[in-house]
């Protein structure tokens, strides 16, 4: 039985000339094709059919015209760049990693040689600039200070410089936790920000001892603000209320700004939290040594009073002032080793001792405010190991820190009380609904 014969096809291959203009074409004509495989095994083969080896094959060559291909480049492309900027950063440095071409980083020096922003480049901060594929600068955009904008605009050749307050979108938020192992740890665990959960316990510094008075079960709800630009966080939040559960106690704390300017943390009554001495020169630590009229001295071996605190720390540990003041004494003194001593206001006193090192200016003079950090922890003069030893002097002798009656800042004044009553009620009843689901949520 004889089957229809192959059936012809034809297979095109392009190959491109040295000038790119031409293709030359090759035509292979095949007489007859290939089977595919499987069709051979299902099928014989008729007699008297020419062999594979026998298919005649043609080659035909043609040189066929094709365009030239151009290759343009977009002018008018433009690209954005960003650098962050680095320690020891010039404007003319920043300009070249941001692929700004010489002559435009030249006149934009010139331009801005008066920019107050160009002479305040922070590390970590970000410069923005637009530019075209040939480097010329058409935007540069810096964001410097804590809500200010430096924008260039380049217009005819001329760059156009404005440095504006940026409008930001503010945010509430509202978290709350419980104390499991560490403060830290709860609000990592609550999803609060470091510098929040810092403000907390600047703001009942005078009210809690967050190192001997925190406990297992203890409880926060924290109202606070953040300020954005297009989603970019720009500035630190702001603690607006807080309230912290401890030993069963409640401290409930409003933020308000007064008439004149003052502005300050206070109970929803409207007393200041802002004590005239802090519980505490130090965040976070222990009391290896308290205040006593005999302690065995561990270097001396000999029981004498102790009319200080000692509070156990790393080196390195920073110390702050625990009240306005100004700095009476600043050098080494016997035992004491590198010792700070604060004059306040009337007839306090307060003694800061062992120190690794001083505060940068601490010198005889300098006035410190409160929450101000004077020196580090260390184990100059007599001490077995780190540790600061703080004392506060009354008329010039030493009483226990803990057991005197310090004076509290004023009040809200009474002009100012309505319109505190008005602007923290809202922020009270935040708290309290929080606090109520975390409560339920526990339950």
């Amino acid at each position: 039985m004889l089957y229809p014969p192959f059936s012809s096809k034809q297979r095109i291959l392009a190959q491109k000339s040295s000038k790119l203009t031409k293709k030359t074409i090759r035509w292979l004509v095949a007489l007859s094709s290939i089977p595919l495989f499987g069709i051979v095994t299902a099928f014989g083969i008729a007699p008297n059919t020419p062999s594979f080896e026998e298919i005649l094959v043609e080659e035909v060559v043609l040189d066929l015209s094709l365009p030239d291909v151009i290759y343009e480049t977009q002018a008018n492309q433009t690209f954005w760049h960003q650098e962050n900027i680095r320690r020891g950063d010039t404007i003319a440095t920043i300009l070249t990693r941001l692929d700004v071409n010489n002559q435009d980083s030249t006149d934009f020096l010139q331009a801005a040689r008066d920019s107050r922003a160009m002479r305040q480049l922070k590390p970590g901060k970000t410069i923005y600039a637009q530019t075209n594929a040939d480097g010329e600068l058409l935007t540069l955009r810096y964001f410097y200070g804590n809500e200010e904008l430096f924008l260039m605009e380049k217009t005819d050749d001329a760059f156009k410089m404005t440095e504006q307050p940026i409008e930001l979108d503010s945010q509430i938020h509202m978290k709350a936790g419980e104390i499991i192992s560490s403060l830290f740890a709860a609000t990592d665990s609550a999803g609060i920000p470091n510098n929040i959960a810092t403000q907390l316990t600047e703001i009942f510094a005078s009210e809690i001892d967050f190192y001997r008075d925190l406990r297992r079960g203890d409880r926060f709800t924290v109202v606070y603000e953040t300020s954005s630009d297009n989603g970019t966080r720009t500035k630190k939040g702001r603690v607006l209320a807080v309230e912290f559960v401890n030993k069963g106690k409640s401290h409930q704390a409003v933020y308000f700004k007064a008439s004149n300017g003052a502005d300050g943390y206070y109970t929803p009554e409207g007393e200041s939290l802002r004590k005239d001495f802090l519980l505490s020169p130090l965040t976070f630590s222990r009391i290896s040594s308290g205040f006593s009229n005999a302690r065995y001295h561990p270097i001396l071996k000999e029981w004498r009073a102790h009319r200080g605190i000692d509070y156990a720390a790393p080196t390195g540990t920073p110390v702050k002032a625990t009240a306005n003041g100004i700095v009476a004494f600043s050098g080494s003194q016997r035992g004491y080793g590198n010792l700070v001593v604060l004059k306040h206001n009337g007839k306090f006193e307060t003694a800061y001792g062992h120190l690794s090192r001083f505060a940068s200016g601490m010198s005889k003079g300098k006035r410190v405010n409160q929450g101000d950090v004077i020196g580090y922890v260390g184990s100059t003069g007599m001490a077995t190991g780190p540790h600061l030893h703080y004392e506060l002097r009354v008329d010039g002798l030493q009483r226990d820190p803990t057991k005197v009656a310090l004076p509290s800042a004023p009040p809200i004044t009474k002009r100012d009380l309505n319109t505190f009553h008005k602007e923290t009620q809202s922020l009270v009843a935040r708290l309290n609904i929080m606090r109520n689901i975390h409560y339920a949520a526990l339950e």
